[in-house]
């Protein structure tokens, strides 16, 4: 039998592109401390207009984790709050959270994620 009649279903490459489509949809907003909902889910940071971080809130919110990130980019001498905005998306499954986080983080290869520098 040739290869041709089977199929396998790519769940992950699936989940990422419907992410990544959904995410770049959603409106981008200057980050605060007040900018996100008291759920989990999956943001990132944004410098300049470039994606500089992305990361996860799941035992914790997203309106708690992007103040922590207000907080520390305010108490930095060399970046100004006024260059950072941000993303979110609202995830009610916490393996989706991490599934999420994942495929941003391989998509677009945010510097701070792989920097000592990060904010995170």
């Amino acid at each position: 039998m040739c290869d041709r009649h089977q199929f396998f279903f790519e769940f992950d490459k699936a989940f990422t592109d419907q992410l990544i489509r959904k995410f770049e949809s959603s409106p981008a907003h200057p980050l605060s401390e007040e900018v996100a909902p008291p759920l989990k889910g999956v943001y990132a940071l944004y410098r300049h207009g470039k994606l500089t971080y992305a990361g996860k809130a799941l035992d914790t919110t997203l309106k708690r984790r992007l103040a922590e990130h207000t907080r520390q980019i305010r108490g930095r001498r060399n970046i100004s709050l006024e260059t950072i905005t941000c993303r979110f998306l609202t995830i009610d499954s916490d393996w989706f959270v991490r599934a999420g986080e994942h495929a941003l983080i391989e998509t677009y290869e945010p510097e701070w994620n792989f920097s000592s520098l990060a904010v995170g």
